[in-house]
């Protein structure tokens, strides 16, 4: 079963007649994952009337982690959107964003082959001892991430923005940052394992391996949250209550996962939002994850870091969203849960 499917919504109406609690997940993948977000979060908004912002927790991992903590900080869809196109902003988003000023784009390498200092050996030595003495921890790839040279590029451009967003730390509505450990390839959801400043947690976060240097919290390393997986949905679903789970999952893709023509990356990407999902499912969670289609990979390109793309990746991703929205499966899916949830706001 697809990550799109889920069972129908009938079914979760509570014994103590609550609302359903319902969980944000945002994916990683760059400068592209993040206009994706806008469009897909803007749809659901526009489309449904339902406030992303008012999801009962939000998991970010890497670009979806600063999209989470910017709906946290009180930015709305619709802004996300006008941003991401370079619009001008509602006053109240203004407002908000008046220490950020415009939209500036990541740091680039003076060269791509350009890569920073490889670990310790000894560091090696220890990491690979530990994959030995506990193989089942930590994700291969995961750990083989942590291994990778180390990036030249420092994180401070997202850190010190979502500073501004976070000046008094971490809200009260649940947001979980999702990162990896260097030393043991092992994931860790800040703002629910642990509380560093949000913004530590976030650059955290989104600290591809080879590309931005490793981001120290109390001591550790952590680089990206993708390595372990580029969405982390099932982080949800187990303690929480979580009972509708909605996916913006820019890495993947929409369709048969058995069709030529996609690249690794995002093949893979599917295979392990799928199994997410189905472990959702299996603790009673309903899934509908909004992955690209066709025309919104045409649009994203190879280079998911391209700030010139975003308008574009942001138009067509609303716009395919908004087509989603209009099917009944859908529809029938999210509009009692969502509603139901807006009621108890």
């Amino acid at each position: 079963m697809s990550a799109d499917s889920s069972s129908s919504a009938s079914s979760t109406a509570r014994p103590d007649g609550a609302a359903p609690r319902i969980g944000l997940v945002l994916g990683a993948g760059g400068v592209a994952g993040g206009a994706f977000h806008a469009g897909v979060l803007a749809a659901l908004e526009e489309s449904l009337g339902w406030d992303p912002r008012r999801a009962d927790v939000i998991v970010g991992t890497s670009a979806g982690s600063i999209t989470g903590a910017t709906l946290r900080a009180g930015l709305s869809a619709t802004d996300l959107l006008r941003r991401a196109q370079d619009r001008p902003l509602s006053a109240e988003g203004a407002r908000l964003l008046r220490g950020l000023g415009a939209y500036a784009p990541p740091p680039s390498r003076s060269s791509p082959r350009e890569r920073g200092p490889h670990r310790a050996r000894g560091d090696i030595a220890a990491t690979l001892a530990r994959a030995v003495a506990r193989p089942f921890s930590a994700r291969p790839f995961a750990l083989f991430a942590g291994l990778m040279p180390e990036g030249t590029i420092g994180t401070e451009f997202i850190s010190e923005s979502l500073a501004t967003l976070h000046p008094s730390g971490w809200t009260g509505e649940p947001l979980w940052i999702c990162a990896v450990r260097q030393r043991d390839g092992r994931l860790v959801v800040f703002g629910r394992d642990q509380e560093p400043a949000v913004a530590d947690a976030v650059a955290a976060s989104c600290a591809i391996p080879s590309f931005f240097r490793p981001v120290v919290i109390d001591g550790e390393p952590y680089i990206d949250g993708g390595v372990h997986s580029p969405t982390n949905a099932d982080v949800l679903g187990r303690d929480d209550d979580t009972e509708l789970v909605i996916i913006s999952s820019p890495m993947s893709h929409a369709g048969s996962i058995r069709r030529a023509g996609v690249n690794p990356v995002r093949r893979w990407s599917r295979v392990l939002l799928d199994a997410e999902a189905f472990r959702l499912r299996r603790r009673g969670v309903h899934v509908v994850a909004f992955q690209p289609t066709d025309e919104d990979m045409a649009g994203m390109g190879a280079n998911a870091m391209d700030p010139r793309r975003r308008a574009a990746i942001a138009r067509q991703a609303r716009a395919s969203t908004l087509r989603r929205l209009e099917r009944a499966d859908t529809r029938d899916r999210l509009e009692p849960l969502l509603a139901a949830a807006a009621a108890r706001q």
